[in-house]
């Protein structure tokens, strides 16, 4: 880095831990805490681009990207974002790709982590400890959950804010000079595309069970044979379109009611058989 380097200041990550909080104020189905997250990030790019609107607009237009993560522990991730968005400001030769690949890789494993330590355990805690008091009418009740849950996810953003951006300059400046950082993005690319992978599986249902091949005691539904080709080859295509559609620049809200008009249909001639 040279003299007139940009770094963060204690500012700016305060900023980011406040704004943290408002991760899912904008939840959305498309990119679900996409906005939230560059709400927070925007202190980083603001102060790290001040002189470059263009990769400015580049880095804001990198932050909305898909986001699905425990709101708790999203600011760990921003650390790491934000240490990777301050090397790329300062050096000409770091590839950008790097900052979503390993933004995409590192998501849904915190978000495991997120969601079993804050959601399925601090939060049942949490509750355990103030049903009692809250089931007797005492007004502690309340109160004492909302301290039990808030505080520790508070200091998680605290901490995993700053640890994620120390650790996370400290392993970069390594990395570029070790000459991994290849490797590294690599590598998250590949664990980024199997979670994608693996929420396509999950998530995109289609339901074809109703279509029957072949008559009488011999007829096997049409996902039997589907699923012999590859399992989970309907969600999968179904995906491949959604995704062909969406680069041809077609309106998320166009393919929604058109999802609609096509599973009605396809409803209807699974009725007629």
């Amino acid at each position: 880095m040279n003299s007139n380097s940009e770094k963060l200041t204690k500012k700016e990550i305060r900023r980011v831990i406040w704004r943290s909080c408002q991760l899912d104020a904008s939840w959305n189905f498309e990119r679900q805490q996409n906005l939230g997250y560059s709400y927070a990030m925007v202190p980083v790019i603001k102060r790290l681009y001040k002189n470059d609107s263009k990769k400015a607009q580049t880095a804001l237009k990198r932050s909305l990207d898909f986001m699905a993560i425990t709101p708790q522990v999203s600011p760990l991730l921003m650390g790491i974002n934000a240490a990777m968005e301050e090397e790329n400001a300062n050096n000409p030769e770091f590839d950008d790709s790097a900052i979503t690949a390993v933004k995409t890789s590192l998501m849904g494993p915190l978000a495991g982590i997120g969601d079993s330590l804050i959601v399925g355990t601090l939060r049942i805690i949490a509750t355990g400890v103030a049903i009692g008091f809250a089931s007797k009418g005492n007004i502690i009740g309340p109160i004492l959950f909302l301290l039990l849950y808030n505080v520790p996810g508070f200091l998680l953003r605290y901490y995993g804010l700053n640890f994620g951006y120390k650790y996370g300059a400290y392993f970069i400046t390594n990395a570029e000079k070790t000459g991994i950082m290849d490797k590294v993005t690599y590598a998250a690319s590949v664990v980024g595309l199997t979670a994608i992978g693996a929420m396509i599986a999950s998530y995109v249902q289609l339901d074809l069970s109703g279509i029957m091949i072949g008559s009488g005691k011999f007829a096997e539904p049409l996902t039997k044979y589907l699923d012999m080709i590859m399992p989970g080859l309907v969600p999968l295509a179904v995906f491949g379109i959604m995704y062909w559609l969406i680069g041809k620049k077609i309106k998320t809200s166009n393919l929604l009611l058109g999802t609609v008009f096509v599973c009605l249909f396809i409803s209807f001639l699974i009725s007629l058989f």
